[in-house]
């Protein structure tokens, strides 16, 4: 165990030059997919952040006009997620993933010159359509390149870089506050747009120069041939067919892994409803006794963020090292719902239990890299296409129903309490252990079966080479 464990940590590989490889791999793909989720999240949750620091009030926001915006996003979010994944095959990932940020870009400095929700509710839906390469693109890149011990700590990585985006935004847009409010007659919250979209640029630029697109296809001039084919080698040899046909449409809805990873990740999309609803936000800013001022609203909810990034890193590594043990995720995952939920609805004049149970539940948040690895683990030996359709519909899934649950459960109206969204959080806790453990179980089941079917084909190989060599003695003698 212990010589497994020092293996793991200094990244060695079995093959000559691996070790090389995945270094430019980590510095090429992730440095970049992690900048590009880190000013994916900037942009999206800087939203919130402007709400609370003065959009509120300028452009008259009533009810639930935020989580109406939040809910357009969503929709245009979704309808995104399997296009997208699709474009991959048509289009390269060093051009499509740079055009979209581009475009994202412009988009969120154009908020910056909205004057109702009306027209941020517009421009939010199609930023959030090219928005949608992001998450689900990148995890099918991440299972491309990466084997099943080394994806976990990735996912980690790149998701803990939105996270990242989520908590650094707090504090952004307290620095605009102070320091840019009223610059050339904008409002802080104003400038904060402006400025997410320019640094976005470069960013793209970068990805246009260098990013490898996929083993097969690569032309990255830092990869020698012999890395090219060491990176076909460590991910196995799979069946192509096209995304975009009948034929594969009935393959895909006639497997289990689509209606199973569909549905863990809807439930599992639920289950991150404190945080991304922004609950510990709108309690603040709700709070029938205190009143937080500007700087207190925008820090005080990073610690959220804060404690998804820890999560995350430590349960992605630790999958890792123990096999890819996944799902052991999902059984935290509903411990947290049921007792942060359960704390809230028993203490809810407790502002401390508060603020104690909304950053516990941050912790959820490693279900993002876990999941998705979980779902490239198991269909490493299925069909690209297969894993791509599958991760973009999980996404898909999530948001179409998160369209709705969160004006039902958790909308701004039922500040500060959220008794209702409590409840329905017990209930998805408790349906993740249960659809957890049945994963589970189907993922041992197929992998026995493989091993039962490579069995078979070995022994049948071999059978067929001794009759070839039996056959070929028997044509010497005579």
């Amino acid at each position: 165990m212990t010589n497994k464990f020092i293996q793991y940590v200094r990244g060695e590989q079995n093959a000559p030059g691996e070790r090389k490889l995945v270094q430019k791999l980590d510095f090429f793909i992730l440095t970049f997919c992690c900048l590009m989720y880190f000013l994916n999240y900037l942009d999206r949750t800087n939203l919130k952040n402007a709400y609370v620091s003065g959009m509120k009030e300028e452009l008259n926001f009533r009810g639930n006009q935020l989580n109406q915006i939040n809910t357009v996003f969503t929709v245009g979010y979704t309808i995104g997620q399997v296009p997208c994944n699709i474009a991959l095959y048509y289009i390269k990932p060093r051009i499509f993933f740079p055009t979209c940020m581009v475009i994202w870009a412009g988009l969120t400095m154009a908020t910056a010159g909205a004057q109702s929700p009306g027209g941020i509710m517009a421009i939010r839906f199609f930023q959030a359509i090219f928005e949608a390469s992001t998450f689900v693109g990148t995890h099918y890149i991440l299972g491309s390149w990466y084997t099943e011990n080394e994806l976990g700590k990735r996912s980690g990585i790149f998701t803990a870089s939105g996270l990242a985006g989520t908590m650094i935004g707090g504090f952004i847009q307290t620095g605009f506050h102070s320091s840019m409010d009223g610059l050339s007659g904008l409002p802080g919250w104003r400038w904060l747009f402006i400025v997410d979209g320019i640094i976005t640029l470069p960013v793209a630029v970068y990805g246009f120069l260098l990013f490898p697109d996929t083993p097969r296809n690569t032309k990255a001039r830092y990869l020698t041939a012999d890395e090219k084919a060491l990176a076909i080698s460590r991910v196995p040899e799979v069946s192509e067919r096209t995304p975009i046909s009948w034929t594969f449409l009935k393959h895909c809805f006639s497997t289990w892994y689509w209606y199973f990873f569909v549905v863990l990740w809807i439930i599992a999309g639920e289950t991150e409803s404190f945080s991304t609803n922004a609950l510990l936000s709108l309690y603040m800013k709700s709070h029938p006794r205190k009143k937080y001022n500007i700087t207190q609203l925008n820090n005080y909810p990073t610690g959220v963020p804060a404690v998804g990034i820890a999560s995350t890193l430590f349960w992605a590594t630790l999958t890792d090292f123990m096999g890819g043990k996944r799902y052991l995720v999902g059984f935290w995952i509903a411990l947290t719902g049921v007792i942060t939920s359960a704390l809230i609805l028993a203490y809810p004049n407790n502002t401390s239990v508060h603020f104690d149970a909304y950053y516990w539940a941050g912790s959820v948040y490693a279900c993002q890299a876990t999941f998705f690895a979980w779902a490239n683990d198991v269909l490493r030996y299925e069909e690209d296409s297969l894993r791509a359709v599958v991760i973009a519909s999980m996404n898909m899934g999530s948001n179409a129903i998160n369209a709705w649950w969160s004006i039902v459960f958790y909308g701004a109206n039922f500040a500060p309490r959220f008794t209702r969204g409590m409840w329905a959080m017990i209930c998805v806790s408790i349906g993740m252990a249960i659809w957890t453990a049945l994963l589970a179980w189907m993922q041992k089941r197929t992998e026995s079966k493989r091993e039962v079917r490579n069995v078979t084909t070995t022994m049948y190989d071999k059978k067929e080479e001794v009759a070839h060599v039996q056959e070929k003695g028997a044509h010497l003698g005579a």
